[in-house]
Order: C-alpha cells, then structure tokens, then sequence
C-alpha cells in the first residue's frame, strides 16, 4: 500500500455538555457551541471515518482494512480483529460535568451487546482553575447497589473527585466509575465501542425538559473498584517517549519533540497513530510530509519503516497495538 501519514475528517458529536473548544482552540470546523467529540479515527458503526488527505483521499477507514489488510493493522492484529479497526479515537470537550458513567468489560459486552468491552485513557490538554474528574468511588467498599439511589444530596459524598492539569493522564479500566469534569479538554484512546451505562446526570434535562436515560442496573453489574487512580507518573526528556498506558488493548507514549528525530518501527507489528497534544510537527514518511497540529491526528500504516519527525517544541501521543491480544479476544468469545 502506499504509505503516508493519513489523516481523516473529524466526525463532530454535539453534547449536552458540550462547548466551543474543540473549534477555537482546536481548528474543527464548527460554530456551535455544544460540540463536545471530534471523532478522529472511527470503525464505530454509521461512524466511519473518511480520508481527507493523499492517495486515498476520499476513501474510508474501513475501505482501507479490506484492501490493504496486515499492510495497514499488523499481522498479529489483523489475525486477532479481521476487518474490524481496534480503537476509537478522540478529542473531548466538557463545558459542563459529562454523566457519571461506566464501561462493560468484554465479557459483559459480548453477553448484552456483542460488542467488545471500553476500556479507555484519557489525556489533559488543557483545564480551567480547579477543573476535575470523577474517579471511581469514595469509598471502595460501597456496595454498587447504591447507584440505584443518587441524588443531588448525596452524590458529593460518593464518588471521588481529583483536580486535573494540563499534561495529566489517566488509565480507566471497563468497570471503573468515571466522568470528565466541566473545563476540561481531553485527547481519549479507548477500544472501539460506544456502550456507556450513564449512572447520574446531575439531574439536568434536554431542550424538551427530559432526563437522559439511566442504566443503574447495568451499571451495578459492570462497576469495579481499583486501588489505583490510574495516574500515569511520567518524565518527559526531549526527543524521548515516555510510557502513559500500557495495556492488553492499546500502548500509549507521548513524546516531546523538540528538533529532527527519526524513528524506525520496522520490528512494531502495528499500526501507529499520532495525536498532536500541543504545539507543530512535520511528520515525513519517504518523500511525504504532513503538517500536524494541536489538535491532528494521523495514522501510520504498520508496514511504514522509519518515520521523521520536525519540530521546536511539539507533544505527540503515540498509540499502537502490540502486545498480542490473545487473552482479549479469548475474554470476549
């Protein structure tokens, strides 16, 4: 296949909780002022995402797997996934507290949706003063039935809420109970599902004045509790990738270019995609550059050798899959 840095057209979400960012800060191409997803690499069903650049300009995601097959995933995923794409990616925008919600693993998924499980990270791009997210439960040996009983009088004392910076990342398992707060701007990496069971909505209502549905008794099913916040301690040094999550379903490094590198990834069995979290890279695959900036993502086909990267002061997230999935696949068969 012809390979290059590709790029895809946002697929734009309006949200009950969403703002203006994602157009401002951003460059999507919007006005509104609820638009609270950019979908930028989908395989989600009515979701596929479309090439807006290159060769295969015009072509979709999925056009893309069924000729191009291990060329463009990896051998291993390929194998594991077939014509299906194994991650959802996205930019998110939270002008106000997204729901309290929470993912099926893949068991759970496969039983009530034939779908594989959500598991998820996100990455602070940006935050207000004294922006936070919810993080699982205050306390860990709450019995999930309580979800069926939240209100505006008891929820400050059930879920556990931490305060968020820009460069804060965050690892969240299927099972754990979580929401982005208001004023926060997020890069998301997740498995390709869109199964959320919505716990507590802070009890707002839609234009109609109707509450947005609740699945407590799903929820109570699908919740977990962690000891860890999932709060990736990390370094960053110049030109290096530092590991944000490295789980069954995805890897996660950022990396802080800060001149001319070049990466060869000639023995990754995957596909690399590439989200610019701040500042400009030229990223540059034999004789093809792209322009990547806040706000971008590209996808790296697995048969791409060495990679070049040019840039004064730029973060990348750096996500492929490569840990063989076996025991993922197995979970949701």
């Amino acid at each position: 296949m012809k390979v290059y840095p590709i790029k895809f057209n946002p697929i734009l979400k309006e949200k009950i909780w969403g703002g203006n960012k994602l157009g401002q800060l951003l460059g999507k191409a919007t006005d509104k002022d609820n638009v609270g997803e950019s979908w930028e690499i989908s395989d989600v069903n009515g979701n596929i995402s479309e090439v807006s650049n290159g060769d295969y300009k015009g072509a979709n995601l999925k056009d893309l797997i069924t000729t191009h097959k291990a060329d463009l995933l990896g051998a291993e995923n390929f194998a594991n996934f077939g014509y299906n794409f194994p991650l959802l990616i996205k930019f998110l925008d939270a002008k106000t507290d997204l729901s309290v919600q929470v993912h099926p693993d893949n068991k759970m998924a496969k039983k009530h949706h034939d779908s594989f499980g959500k598991t998820e990270m996100w990455y602070i791009m940006d935050s207000d003063a004294n922006a936070d997210i919810v993080l699982g439960l205050k306390d860990k040996t709450t019995d999930p039935e309580l979800l069926n009983h939240i209100t505006a009088q008891n929820v400050a004392s059930v879920f556990n809420r931490e305060q968020v910076k820009k460069g804060d990342s965050f690892f969240i398992p299927a099972g754990k109970i979580h929401a982005i707060g208001a004023g926060v701007l997020a890069a998301e990496i997740q498995q390709t599902s869109d199964i959320t069971y919505r716990v507590y909505d802070w009890d707002r209502t839609d234009d109609s004045g109707q509450k947005r549905e609740l699945h407590t008794k799903l929820a109570e099913q699908a919740t977990k509790q962690f000891d860890s916040n999932g709060k990736a301690d990390y370094t960053l040094q110049p030109n290096t990738s530092a590991n944000l999550v490295d789980c069954d379903y995805f890897t996660t490094n950022i990396l802080d270019v800060t001149a001319h590198k070049i990466i060869d990834y000639s023995d990754l069995d995957s596909f690399i995609i590439f989200m610019c979290v701040e500042g400009e890279v030229d990223i540059a695959i034999a004789n093809h550059i792209e322009t990547l900036k806040m706000g971008e993502t590209v996808l790296i086909p697995a048969s791409a050798k060495e990679v070049t990267f040019s840039a004064n002061n730029s973060k990348l997230l750096e996500v492929y899959v490569a840990k063989g999935l076996v025991k993922a696949i197995q979970q949701a068969s």
